[in-house]
């Protein structure tokens, strides 16, 4: 049982096992309906024969009256009927018993044939008048047996009993069944051996995914799966390696995430620590004491600010953030969130523009979520770009679909920037203090929604467009 757990082994047996079934099934009900088929066709001849030859010797031979000792039927009349049938032939008469049947007359007295053996086949016929066939075991041998009624002047005087062996048929068919046997002993060595090579090629290849798999499952994405064929193990080859490609990325991904969640954490939690340490000092003035508080106070909402994204984050990517969608009027929200940024757009000399429809534009939406979005874009527009510029907030519905755009007049993104200002920590501006999390979390909170944020941006000006299903 041990060796049935490997695969090859299985295959093989498998393969053994369904042309050793179709053997069996061969040997079992072909054979056999052969071996029918072909005495049926030796007892039909076997009718041909006799009839033709009752017609030919025996047509004449009825004319003699076999009833009268003196006129009995030629012996050569028998032997030509049985040389033309390739048959023993026995004559048996109605003489001294009208009911029954004597013998009369056989072709091969000496071959075991008696009337005995054969007068209930002719008893049907003489009672028929009709030809009667079967096959009957005579002397240890099968037969054909063909009784024919002698009829003279619409009397029956008499039947004919045409008997041919089966043994040809016999041997025939163990012959058949020999050659059978052979070729299936052959085929079921062929099978096991081209199964065991077949189901050793298919488990060399799974053992390859199997080994992939333990180094993927151990952290080691450094050895890629090539598909070698185009059949389902190919396909799945394929599959394994786009998913080690795909867990690669995602551990490259993991690991960058903590590292920047360090360096993030790192440095305002130093600062603090220096800040505490000089404000420690007896010989601080007040005022100097009042700016260090206020510094401390910045790093404390940085820091508050960071463990709130990374929470977000992590919830977004967890799929554990529940969505409250309602019927909300997108103009409203916006400019909801517009008046929150007032004292932020004063520090930064600059005014939130707002480009909105006098008529309510209601969606089905999460609002909590939209305005965070808002917030997010809204914040990343007065934070990088220039004091003294303007931010513009418009909203409208276009083809099926309700767009948020927020615009700035800044420098705009450089072109090498785009493809990553959406990925977690990624920031384009080095002086701006924030960890970069704020637009990936807004492009998850997008999708979320069913819809979709975009970008287009270009020297002088920077749009960012949240389209959602409405």
């Amino acid at each position: 049982m041990f060796g049935l757990r490997s695969l090859r082994n299985r295959l093989a047996v498998v393969f053994g096992l369904i042309v050793l079934g179709a053997i069996g099934t061969i040997y079992l009900t072909v054979t056999p309906r052969l071996e029918e088929r072909l005495r049926n066709q030796k007892v039909d001849r076997l009718l041909a024969d006799a009839r033709s030859n009752i017609q030919g010797p025996f047509g004449f031979a009825a004319q003699y009256d076999i009833t009268h000792p003196k006129r009995p039927l030629p012996k050569r009349d028998v032997n030509a009927a049985a040389a033309g049938a390739s048959a023993e032939v026995l004559v048996l008469h109605r003489l001294h018993d009208p009911d029954g049947l004597i013998g009369e007359m056989d072709s091969l007295p000496d071959s075991g044939l008696d009337a005995d053996q054969v007068r209930p086949l002719a008893l049907e016929a003489m009672r028929s008048h009709h030809p009667v066939s079967s096959t009957h075991p005579i002397a240890g041998s099968r037969y054909a047996v063909v009784a024919y009624p002698l009829i003279r002047q619409k009397d029956l005087v008499g039947v004919a009993v045409f008997a041919g062996t089966l043994d040809e048929v016999e041997s025939n068919v163990t012959l058949i069944r020999r050659q059978i046997l052979i070729s299936g002993a052959i085929a079921l060595v062929i099978a096991l051996a081209a199964g065991y090579l077949v189901a050793r090629a298919l488990s060399q290849r799974v053992g390859r995914l199997e080994q992939a798999a333990r180094k993927v499952a151990a952290g080691d994405f450094s050895n890629p799966i090539r598909a070698d064929s185009d059949d389902e193990l190919g396909q799945l080859a394929a599959a394994f390696d786009d998913m080690q490609n795909q867990l690669a990325r995602l551990d490259r991904a993991r690991k960058q995430f903590i590292a920047s969640a360090s360096h993030e954490l790192r440095t305002p939690i130093f600062s603090l620590g220096g800040f505490l340490e000089l404000l420690a000092d007896e010989d601080l003035d007040e005022e100097t004491r009042r700016q260090f508080l206020e510094q401390l106070r910045g790093q404390v909402d940085r820091m508050r600010k960071l463990a709130t994204e990374l929470l977000d984050l992590s919830r977004l990517e967890s799929g554990a953030l529940e969505l409250r969608p309602e019927p909300t009027d997108l103009g409203d929200l916006a400019r909801e969130v517009a008046a929150e940024f007032t004292p932020a757009a004063q520090r930064h000399d600059s005014v939130v523009v707002l480009d909105l429809d006098e008529e309510p534009l209601e969606l089905d939406c999460d609002p909590e979520r939209v305005a965070q979005v808002l917030r997010i874009l809204l914040d990343n527009a007065l934070v990088h770009t220039p004091a003294g510029t303007g931010v513009r907030v418009s909203a409208d519905r276009r083809n099926g679909h309700v767009r948020l755009e927020v615009s700035d007049r800044g420098l705009g993104i450089k072109r090498q920037n785009m493809p990553h200002i959406f990925e977690p920590f990624f920031t384009s501006n080095e002086e701006a203090q924030g960890a970069g999390l704020g637009l990936a979390i807004a492009r998850e909170l997008a999708e979320r929604m069913q819809g979709r944020l975009t970008v287009r941006s270009a020297p002088g000006s920077t749009t960012f467009s949240l389209v959602l299903p409405g």
